[in-house]
C-alpha cells in the first residue's frame, strides 16, 4: 500500500499570490478549470497501489471541507484533511500527524507540495525509490534550471549513476548547481525516525536555552523538511534524487498561474481529452446550430454560455456560470466563475476574478515578459511584482473577485483589488 501527502500551508503563505489568494485559498485556485490540488490528486490517482490522500495544512476546516468532500465523491479513494493547530513548516506537520500517515502500514509515502505545477512521474519516481529501499530514506525529484534560476531553489549535487546525493543547499546564496529540487518526493516510513530525533533536538534546545538565545517565535513542533531533514540527510547514503525531464512549475505568483494553465490544458490532451473544448462549444441558446472560433488549447466549463461569434484561445480557461457576449476576443487567460465578458471586449493575458463584469468594446490586456517556450527553462519563470526601480513588472491583468470595468475602457499591465468600480483607464498600476 502506499499514501500521499498534499502539504498546503496556510492563509499567511501565497501572498505573493493575491489580490486571488484573498477570496480563495490558493491550493483551490481553479487552473485549467480544476483547483489545483485537483490537480496532485489526479496524479496519485494513476497509482494502483496508493489507497489513501492525506492533505495537510492550517486552513481552517471549513474552507477545505467541502472540496474535500467533493474530491471523496468523485474518486473511489479515501482522502481526508488534516489541519495543524498553527503552522508547523514544512516537516512539522507530518511529524504531527504521523499516525496518520503510518496507519496501515504503507511501505512508502509521497509528498507533494501544493504550488507544484507538473506533468508528475509518481511511478518512475516510486520504481526508482524501490530499487534503492535498502537505504533510501528520501528520493526527490529534480529538474534542471540555470545558473541564476537555480539560486531561488533547493539546489542538489547528486552521483548520476547511483542518485545518492551528496550536498543539499536551499535557496543558496552562490551557485551549487543546476539541479534543483521539485517538492515532490516519496519517502520510506522510517524517515519519522529521523525527524523524531529533529523534533526531540528542538525541544530540548527550545526547553533549555530559549531564555538564553531568545526564543525565536516559532513553536518547538515547527520543523522545516529541506533544512532540517534533507541537509543533514545529504551524504549520509539515504538521500537520493532522480532528475526528470518533464515540465514543472511553481505557482509563486498570480502570473505564474497563466502559465500553468497553458500545460495543464496540453496535458489534458492525454489525460482528459474529454474536458477540452477544441471541437467545439456550448453557445447561447438561440444559436445552438453554430459554434464559436476556438484556438486549441481551451477548457469550457459545461454550465458558462459562449456566444457564437466569440473567438476563444489559445491557452484560455472558463469557469462555471461565465457569460462571454458577442464579439469577445480571449486569449491567454484564465476567467473565473459567474464573471461577465460583455460584447466586443479583448481580454489577452489576463485573469478576471469571480463576479466581476467587464464591459461593452473594452480592452484588459496584459503584456507578460513570457519566456519562449521553445527554451529548455522557460518552465520556472516567476518574476516577481516588481523591477529593480520600484516599478510594476510588465506583467499579466488581474481583476480581484467582483470587479466592474466600465464599457470602453482600457486596462493594461494593472492589477486590481476586489470590490472596486473603475470609472477611468488604467495602465501599470495597482488599484487598492
Amino acid at each position: 500500500m502506499l499514501k500521499a501527502v498534499i502539504l498546503v500551508g496556510g492563509p499567511q503563505k501565497g501572498t505573493r499570490f493575491r489580490p486571488l489568494s484573498l477570496d480563495t485559498p490558493k491550493p483551490l485556485f481553479p487552473v485549467a478549470g480544476r483547483p489545483i490540488i485537483q490537480h496532485h490528486i489526479e496524479a496519485c490517482l494513476r497509482l494502483p497501489e496508493l489507497k489513501e490522500i492525506l492533505i495537510i495544512g492550517y486552513y481552517p476546516q471549513v474552507q477545505m471541507e467541502t472540496f474535500v468532500s467533493d474530491m471523496q465523491n468523485l474518486y473511489n479513494i479515501n482522502i481526508r484533511y488534516l489541519q495543524e493547530f498553527t503552522s508547523l513548516g514544512t516537516a512539522g506537520g507530518m511529524y504531527h500527524f504521523r499516525d496518520q500517515i503510518r496507519s496501515g502500514n504503507p511501505c512508502a509515502f509521497f509528498i507533494l507540495n501544493g504550488d507544484v505545477c507538473a506533468d508528475f512521474p509518481l511511478q518512475d519516481l516510486y520504481s526508482f525509490h524501490k530499487q534503492h529501499a535498502d537505504t533510501a530514506l528520501v528520493t526527490i525529484m529534480s529538474t534542471e534550471a540555470t545558473r541564476q534560476q537555480s539560486l531561488h531553489y533547493g539546489c542538489l549535487v547528486f552521483d548520476r549513476n547511483s542518485g545518492v546525493v551528496s550536498h543539499y543547499v536551499e535557496k543558496p546564496s552562490s551557485y551549487v548547481s543546476t539541479f534543483i529540487n521539485c517538492g515532490v518526493y516519496v519517502c520510506s516510513t522510517d524517515i519519522f525516525a529521523h525527524l523524531a530525533e529533529v523534533f526531540y533536538s528542538k525541544s530540548q534546545e527550545y526547553t533549555n536555552y530559549s531564555l538564553i538565545n531568545g526564543a525565536n517565535g516559532k513553536d518547538q513542533g515547527h520543523i522545516q523538511w529541506e533544512q532540517e531533514v534533507l541537509t543533514p540527510l545529504a551524504g549520509t547514503n539515504k538521500l537520493y534524487a532522480i532528475p526528470v525531464p518533464n515540465w514543472w512549475s511553481q505557482l509563486k505568483t498570480a502570473g505564474s498561474a497563466i502559465y500553468a494553465n497553458r500545460h495543464f490544458l496540453e496535458l489534458y490532451k492525454n489525460t482528459h481529452p474529454e474536458r477540452l473544448a477544441n471541437a467545439g462549444t456550448k453557445l447561447s441558446e438561440q444559436d445552438s446550430n453554430l459554434m464559436c472560433t476556438i484556438f486549441p488549447d481551451v477548457y469550457i466549463h459545461p454550465s458558462a454560455t459562449v456566444h457564437f461569434s466569440a473567438t476563444l484561445g489559445p491557452n484560455v480557461s472558463i469557469g462555471p456560470g461565465v457569460t462571454v457576449g458577442p464579439g469577445v476576443r480571449i486569449r491567454e487567460s484564465i476567467i473565473l466563475e459567474n464573471a461577465v465578458i460583455k460584447d466586443h471586449t479583448l481580454v489577452l493575458h489576463s485573469i478576471v476574478g469571480r463576479g466581476s463584469i467587464i464591459g461593452q468594446w473594452s480592452r484588459v490586456e496584459g503584456t507578460p515578459s513570457d519566456p519562449d517556450p521553445n527554451k529548455p527553462f522557460a518552465k520556472m519563470e516567476n518574476p516577481p511584482l516588481f523591477n529593480k526601480e520600484g516599478k510594476l513588472n510588465p506583467s499579466i491583468t488581474i481583476l480581484g473577485c467582483f470587479v466592474q470595468v466600465p464599457s470602453e475602457k482600457i486596462l493594461l499591465n494593472s492589477i486590481v483589488l476586489p470590490h472596486k468600480e473603475l470609472s477611468r483607464n488604467f495602465k501599470n498600476e495597482i488599484i487598492l
